[in-house]
């Protein structure tokens, strides 16, 4: 651990298992390997996902075995290995309240959302206290959470905005102590250099997203970014972790989920900060999420 990552504690709360992959991998994997402490806290277990091919197919919530969140742990605990330096303990999940307290919602107006159990039928006031827990024990100088409108509209990621917001204005206002706060998000240039790239390999059966169909924000509205480079192969391990959710193209610079849009594996993921110290507008882009921090 060098000097400058030691005390470093990065937190990044997500809504289901690959979540923390796909958007945030590999801000993960370059914390880790600079030897800061990061957690993940993932709301739920993923059970509404839709899988892609015929192996687990059984497992799904909707006229199947209903097994598939205890599967996704399993996923979602490889895929956090991976995101690990070699030699290194690899970090574990951590759910909000424990494993299963709460069931993936599904996407907006499914039936699965009117389960009791669903993350969008909790008290935001259970789920806030739940995460107050984490932070409390974790006692997080950086934490990464979603936009408000839960980067594509899901309704979990939308309660987990909400939810963090929440946790953390009471978080704050009882230790006196600020926390840098940033959403993930996908960077409009970025989104399309990497579709751009990608047109010449689309795996047979993707297509490419029309125009609109992958959210992404104007690059006047990004922050902060981290380059990861240097770990973008374990990021690219921790996709294919996720064989349920995720497939990744051969050349490893593009995934698919099943919807079998392409989209591509960044080397750069960036941010949005949005705590109460976050730079105007036009202010130069942070690169180190800690920027500031002593």
């Amino acid at each position: 651990m060098t000097g400058a990552a030691r005390g470093r504690r990065l937190l990044l709360v997500h809504a289901h298992p690959d979540d923390e992959t796909i958007m945030t991998g590999g801000t993960i994997a370059h914390y880790l390997a600079q030897g800061a402490e990061v957690a993940v806290v993932t709301f739920t277990l993923g059970e509404e996902g839709e899988v892609i091919g015929r192996r687990w197919a059984g497992l799904v919530a909707d006229g199947g075995a209903d097994q598939l969140g205890g599967f996704r742990i399993g996923e979602l605990s490889a895929a956090l290995a991976e995101l690990s330096p070699d030699g290194a303990e690899p970090l574990q999940p951590r759910f909000l309240g424990g494993a299963g307290r709460w069931r993936d919602s599904g996407m907006a107006g499914a039936p699965s959302s009117r389960n009791p159990r669903a993350l969008v039928q909790a008290p935001l006031a259970d789920l806030v206290a739940a995460l107050l827990d984490e932070l409390r024990e974790f006692d997080p100088q950086v934490v990464v959470t979603y936009d408000a409108v839960g980067t594509y509209g899901h309704p979990d990621h939308r309660r987990v905005h909400e939810v963090c917001a929440a946790a953390l204005a009471q978080h704050t206002a009882a230790t006196g102590r600020p926390v840098k706060v940033y959403e993930s998000v996908t960077e409009d240039s970025a989104l399309r250099r990497g579709l751009a790239d990608a047109a010449g390999r689309v795996p047979a059966g993707w297509r490419m997203p029309e125009p609109g169909e992958l959210p992404s924000y104007p690059d006047a509205e990004i922050t902060a970014q981290v380059d990861v480079g240097a770990v973008v192969g374990r990021k690219v391990a921790a996709l294919a972790a996720h064989a349920t959710q995720v497939t990744v193209a051969p050349s490893g610079t593009e995934y698919a989920l099943s919807n079998t849009i392409v989209q591509p594996v960044f080397a750069v993921e960036h941010f949005r900060r949005v705590d109460d110290a976050a730079p105007p507008a036009g202010a130069p882009r942070e690169t180190d999420l800690f920027e500031g921090i002593r």
